[in-house]
């Protein structure tokens, strides 16, 4: 596979994209949010591969992966996320996730150990959530006002310029109308009722790897939540970005690059990850 390109595999009868950024060193793969996309962690990117070699996945239902999967569990994604790690063919990966991805993320360290070396979990939660969220949030993507004529007018309206209003922007597609999303607001809320209706506290307890929560001071992770997740596994450790909005790799990106330079730091050995417990 070359590196700075994208590349897909079958997964269940889904095509599952990834973004290939490149780099030498430990493996990073990267999860994107709900509405998300791979090509958002480009600003990452660009710093992390002095050090790693970076990867992204497009989740099902977004991007460039299959937009109305079949199957649309959160046993589906975290499958998705280990055949991603087998296919690139290079050992344990660090796994970096934000909001739904971060969900992802400490589902798939908890279900496959051995290919999970480290965890970073950004403003994202074992927590349940009511159906009322969820329904809020289909709602909020139901009413974007596509199509945008420009991505002039996508970006003002995402609140910029700003690089989040970029990311943002950068994730629709072309058509003879406009811009849209390259996702269905009901396949992202039928994918997110399915992820949170229940809380996932017993994958958590269960994580053994170097982890590391990031909360963000305006985002969506309560402060006693994330407090939870940090006494509730004792080796995490627990980081508040603050002022620092739920997309908070886009909002504050120099205080994000140094949180996860940090645990990187610590958690690798030379090549390789320091794994707790083993």
């Amino acid at each position: 596979m070359l590196a700075g390109v994208w590349w897909s595999f079958d997964r269940g009868g889904a095509e599952i994209a990834c973004r290939d950024f490149g780099g030498d060193g430990p493996p990073v793969l990267l999860l994107h949010g709900l509405a998300g996309h791979a090509e958002e962690w480009a600003q990452t990117a660009g710093w992390l591969t002095a050090r790693h070699r970076v990867l992204a996945l497009d989740a099902r239902g977004h991007g460039r992966s299959e937009r109305r999967p079949a199957d649309i569990s959160p046993a589906a994604h975290v499958a998705d996320v280990a055949g991603a790690i087998g296919r690139l063919g290079a050992g344990p990966v660090v796994l970096v996730g934000q909001s739904l991805g971060g969900l992802t993320a400490l589902l798939a360290a908890a279900e496959h150990p051995r290919l999970v070396r480290g965890l970073v979990v950004a403003d994202a939660s074992p927590q349940e959530r009511s159906a009322e969220v969820v329904d809020s949030v289909g709602r909020a993507l139901g009413d974007w006002p596509v199509p945008f004529a420009s991505r002039a007018d996508a970006v003002a309206f995402f609140d910029g310029p700003s690089l989040a209003a970029d990311a943002w922007a950068d994730g629709l597609e072309r058509r003879a109308d406009g811009l849209r999303p390259r996702f269905d607001a009901d396949v992202a809320t039928a994918i997110l009722r399915a992820a949170v209706s229940r809380p996932h506290w017993d994958a958590w307890e269960r994580i053994r790897c170097p982890t590391l929560v990031v909360r963000a001071e305006a985002g969506t992770l309560p402060a006693a939540e994330a407090e939870a997740m940090r006494t509730r596994l004792p080796h995490a450790q627990l980081v508040e970005l603050p002022g620092a909005a739920h997309d908070l790799h886009l909002d504050r990106p120099e205080e994000w690059r140094h949180v996860l330079t940090a645990f990187l730091d610590v958690a690798v050995e030379g090549d390789r990850l320091v794994q707790r417990g083993s």
